[in-house]
């Protein structure tokens, strides 16, 4: 069984789009339709932008769907998913890309959660960081006994955790975790605390994105982030999406889940190749390969 996987925040890369644009007349017109549903020349930022114009958050989340989705697009039968994935913002791009959304609702929605995201950001200082070489219980143990804001937010592989919260929080949990015997924290160049409690500003205005979209059964299912479970209902979805806001990205767990239910093929769909190196660090016995392989 093939699983599609989609990337999330810090896939980007300066040019990104470009080659499809080139290659496909099907690309074309949805770029030119997301420069007219967004009001602004992302086309022009993915393209010709430096690598810190990529990193506005109003501007990452959206480029990376739209890699992601017109990909999916221009793959045509080749995109045969038996189940989709994404890595937080990637969820999305799974969802339009199984057909539960359009991609004009989807791009949309990611708009709108990438400003709420934004402003959730800008009401209180909060961080990231990631956390290697220790047990996800280790690290997940550790950010509760702290007495500042600190969570374990995206289980990305066995021994990588990201952690999130207040800066100071971040810190507290980081040199215990180095105490603790951490290969290594890496404080990560975010403008917030995602997946944290941080993000709870932006809940209302998402929520409220959501109730007015219409969303479908997709065509498979949905490995959503936050219970690392097959969703097909819309209603389960909707509320999930919400939810990942300010939960963990359960990624390690969503992988095994799906290699349980049958996946012996995952293909990443979008920038960059960040989710085949975790995968093949969950589970080294399945196959893994880029989309643009089947492009080209």
């Amino acid at each position: 069984m093939k699983a599609y996987v989609f990337p999330g925040q810090g896939a980007q890369y300066p040019g990104m789009g470009k080659d499809l644009y080139k290659k496909s007349d099907l690309a074309r017109q949805l770029f030119h339709q997301a420069n007219d549903i967004l009001g602004f020349d992302i086309m022009d930022i993915m393209f010709n932008g430096t690598e810190e114009d990529l990193k506005q958050t109003r501007v990452t989340q959206p480029a990376i769907f739209l890699h992601s989705v017109i990909m999916a697009e221009v793959l045509g039968d080749k995109f045969q998913p038996d189940m989709v994935a994404g890595h937080s913002l990637g969820e999305f791009s799974a969802l339009v890309a199984a057909r539960a959304l359009s991609f004009e609702d989807g791009l949309i929605l990611v708009s709108k959660r990438a400003e709420a995201m934004q402003k959730a950001c800008e009401i209180e200082p909060s961080t990231m960081a990631a956390v290697l070489g220790l047990d996800d219980e280790v690290v997940d143990r550790v950010c509760r006994e702290i007495d500042d804001v600190v969570v374990a937010a995206n289980f990305n592989c066995p021994g990588q955790v990201v952690i999130s919260g207040s800066i100071e929080g971040v810190k507290k949990a980081a040199d215990r975790l180095q105490e603790m015997g951490a290969r290594r924290v890496v404080m990560l160049k975010v403008s917030g605390g995602f997946h944290s409690p941080f993000m709870k500003p932006a809940e209302d205005e998402l929520a409220q994105a959501i109730e007015k979209t219409h969303f479908n059964s997709p065509i498979c299912p949905v490995y959503q982030n936050v219970d690392a479970r097959p969703h097909t209902d819309p209603v389960e979805i909707k509320q999930n999406l919400l939810r990942q806001l300010t939960s963990p990205v359960l990624w390690t767990q969503s992988v095994r889940q799906m290699i349980a239910d049958g996946a012996t093929e995952f293909v990443e769909v979008g920038p960059g190749n960040v989710l085949q190196g975790l995968i093949r660090k969950i589970d080294r016995s399945v196959k893994v390969f880029s989309a643009q392989s089947l492009i080209e």
